[in-house]
């Protein structure tokens, strides 16, 4: 192999190596990473994804255009990086509700990360908003007789999350499945990565309640950390929580775990958005990029 070659091979070693450590201080010390790049805005090329790959280290400049290129299209350059930093350029600095321009152009960024169709209003129907905090919720009952005892399926499951307790309650639709018997893995999957959201503060829902209750039952909905880019696909499984709380939906401990929402206020923002499954074809759970 010449030279220039193996000097070339050994840059790109090395470079891969800084930019794994990049992303790691990305992904564990999420803001204060964010405003270390906001104040390096002259050398990062501020708003650009693509910008933020090819200068955020000094070796780049250096190495001749066709290689810097070939870095580029590099497969193991992270999604996560992207998604977090394009949706950081977009949030406001507050959570509070967003404005239809900025839930438009965060959907075009949610399907283009994750392929899939999502949107802030759907058949003519959206929430109070689609950003907000997010709290812990408790397991619901999936059918009748469904105790702490029967709900799971392992004991390493069992381990990591019976502290959060079943509700005394029942979800907005009652049970999930008929009996134990007749229950589906989809209706298990329901109660399992399920969120609380606030539908009796949805536009129009006094006028129409059953309409939108309809609406509502089981809707699929994408949940995403904005700091970590960590999504999971949900369903609406209840209502609430009170607006006094000063929370705009609830998750089940499967989602608030993955999501890394379980803080000491137990509480985080979070963007949902619905997304358009008419035939029921994209699966519930964490999802992954493509």
């Amino acid at each position: 192999m010449p030279k220039k070659s193996v000097h070339y091979q050994k840059l790109l070693k090395k470079w891969t190596k800084k930019h794994q450590n990049l992303q790691k201080e990305i992904f564990t010390k999420h803001k204060d990473a964010f405003e270390w790049l906001e104040n390096n805005s002259k050398q990062l090329a501020v708003g650009s994804a693509a910008g933020l790959f090819l200068l955020t280290n000094p070796i780049i400049p250096q190495i001749p255009a066709t290689f810097s290129a070939a870095i580029a299209n590099s497969q193991e350059v992270d999604k996560k990086v992207f998604l977090i930093y394009d949706l950081k350029s977009i949030l406001p600095e507050f959570v509070q509700p967003l404005t239809q321009p900025q839930e438009k152009e965060i959907a075009q960024i949610l399907e283009r990360t994750f392929n899939i169709p999502v949107t802030a209003e759907l058949a003519g129907k959206r929430l109070n908003t689609s950003y907000g905090y997010i709290g812990q919720e408790q397991h619901l009952a999936r059918y009748p007789g469904d105790t702490m005892f029967s709900h799971f399926e392992t004991l390493e499951e069992a381990e990591v999350y019976w502290e959060y307790g079943m509700a005394p309650g029942l979800g907005a639709w009652r049970y999930f499945a008929d009996s134990k018997e007749s229950m589906t893995q989809e209706e298990n999957l329901r109660e399992k990565y399920y969120i609380a959201v606030q539908t009796f503060l949805a536009p129009g829902f006094e006028l129409n309640a059953k309409e939108y209750v309809d609406f509502f039952k089981y809707r699929k909905m994408l949940v995403v950390n904005p700091n970590n880019g960590k999504a999971i696909v949900t369903v609406i499984g209840d209502a609430g929580p009170a607006k006094w709380t000063g929370k705009s939906l609830g998750g089940s401990p499967e989602v608030m775990k993955y999501l890394e929402r379980v803080d000491g206020r137990q509480r985080g923002p979070v963007l949902y958005f619905f997304i358009d499954d008419p035939q029921n074809q994209i699966p519930l759970g964490p999802i992954s990029y493509n």
